[in-house]
C-alpha cells in the first residue's frame, strides 16, 4: 500500500490491506499523487461525502508497468461509482502487416528434448549431406545455394518439429455486444431529441426578437444560430504608416511589401568552398568460413524468424558447416 491514499481507513479496509500483503499485490490507487477529486470512486447524493471504495491492485512483480492510476468523473457507466482507469505499460506483440499473410513459427521447443534434439540433428545431417553432393556435381550460384539450405532447414523442421498452435479464447460474449449495442442506440435516441429541442428552442428566441425592433439583438441571435462570427478586419498602413481606405491600394501595398521581402539582391562575393576527397578503404573480399560460423553463433535466440521462417534455434547447430560452406563463394 503506498502513502496517497484517501481518509481514515476501516475495519473492512484492514482486511483488504491484509489480503494484499498474504497476495502480494499493490493497490494502484494509492501510488501516485493526484487531486482529491481523481481519488474519490464514490459520492453520496447531497455532494457532502467521498469515499474511495474501488480499487486495481497489481502484483508486485509487475508494479514498475504500472504509470497511473485516477478516477474518471464524467464517463457514462449507469452507476453512482465512477470509473478507475489505470495506465500500464506493456511490451506489444508483434504487429502484422495488413494484406500479408502471417508465418506460423516451428515449435522450437521440442529442441529442449534431448532424444527430439537428435532425431533433428539427423535428419538435418541427411538433408544437408545430400544437398553437398548435389552442389559438387552441379555448377550453381550463390542464389541456388541458399534456395538449397532455406529447403532443406524448413522442411526438416516441418517433419520434426512442426508448427505452434495458437488458441484465442473469445473474452466476451455475443449477448453482452448485443446488450452494449441496445444501450448505444437508446442512448442515441435521447441525445437526438435533446438536439432537436435545443434547436426548436432556438428557432424560437430567433422568432421572438424579429419581431421585437431591437435589431441588433436580432441580427446576432440569427449569427449564433447559423454559426457565423465576423471578424474584424484588420487596417493597411503605407511605409509611411498612413491608414489605407481603398481596397485596390491597399492589393498593391501588399504586392510591394511581398516583393521586398521575397525579392532579395543576390550576394557579391559568395564563399568558394571546396569540396574534400575523402578515400575510405572497405574490405569487399568474400568472407571466411569462419567468419560465418561466428555470425551465426552471435544470433541471439528466442527471437521472431525473418522473412524466410527460419528462427535463430534452427541455425544454432553444429550442422551450420554445411551452410557456411555452401553460401561462400569460391
Amino acid at each position: 500500500m503506498g502513502r496517497h491514499g484517501m481518509g481514515e481507513r476501516n475495519e473492512n479496509g484492514e482486511r483488504f490491506a491484509n489480503l494484499c500483503a498474504f497476495n502480494k499485490s499493490v493497490i494502484g490507487g494509492t501510488i501516485f499523487p493526484c487531486k482529491l477529486i481523481h481519488k474519490a470512486t464514490w459520492i453520496s447524493p447531497d455532494h457532502t461525502t467521498d469515499k474511495k471504495m474501488d480499487h486495481i491492485l497489481i502484483n508486485k512483480k509487475f508494479r514498475r508497468t504500472m504509470e497511473d492510476v485516477r478516477t474518471k468523473r464524467g464517463t457514462d457507466v449507469a452507476s453512482d461509482h465512477h470509473l478507475v482507469v489505470a495506465n500500464l505499460k506493456l511490451k506489444l506483440k508483434k504487429n502484422w502487416t495488413t494484406g500479408q499473410t502471417a508465418l506460423q513459427g516451428f515449435n522450437t521447443d521440442f529442441l529442449r528434448d534431448t532424444n527430439k534434439f537428435n532425431e533433428y540433428k539427423i535428419a538435418l545431417n541427411n538433408r544437408f549431406q545430400a544437398l553437398q553432393d548435389l552442389l559438387n556435381e552441379e555448377e550453381t550460384t550463390m542464389e541456388d545455394n541458399w534456395k538449397g539450405i532455406k529447403e532443406a532447414l524448413t522442411s526438416t523442421c516441418q517433419e520434426v518439429l512442426g508448427l505452434k498452435k495458437h488458441h484465442h479464447d473469445e473474452w466476451i460474449s455475443m449477448e453482452t455486444l448485443h446488450k452494449i449495442q441496445e444501450r448505444k442506440n437508446k442512448k442515441t435516441t435521447i441525445n437526438n431529441k435533446t438536439n432537436k429541442c435545443e434547436e426548436e428552442h432556438k428557432s424560437r428566441q430567433v422568432e421572438i426578437r424579429r419581431k421585437s425592433t431591437r435589431r441588433r439583438k436580432y441580427k446576432t441571435a440569427t449569427n449564433k444560430r447559423v454559426g457565423k462570427y465576423g471578424k474584424p478586419v484588420r487596417p493597411v498602413k503605407d511605409k509611411e504608416g498612413k491608414t489605407i481606405t481603398e481596397v485596390q491600394e491597399q492589393r498593391n501595398r501588399w504586392v510591394e511589401y511581398f516583393k521586398e521581402i521575397l525579392n532579395r539582391p543576390a550576394t557579391l562575393n559568395p564563399p568558394d568552398i571546396e569540396t574534400t576527397h575523402t578515400e575510405y578503404h572497405i574490405n569487399v573480399t568474400p568472407p571466411t568460413v569462419e567468419e560465418i560460423r561466428m555470425a551465426i553463433r552471435q544470433i541471439n535466440s528466442e527471437k521472431a524468424a525473418g522473412p524466410d521462417n527460419i528462427s535463430a534455434e534452427v541455425r544454432h547447430g553444429n550442422n551450420c558447416k554445411y551452410a557456411s560452406h555452401s553460401i561462400q563463394e569460391d
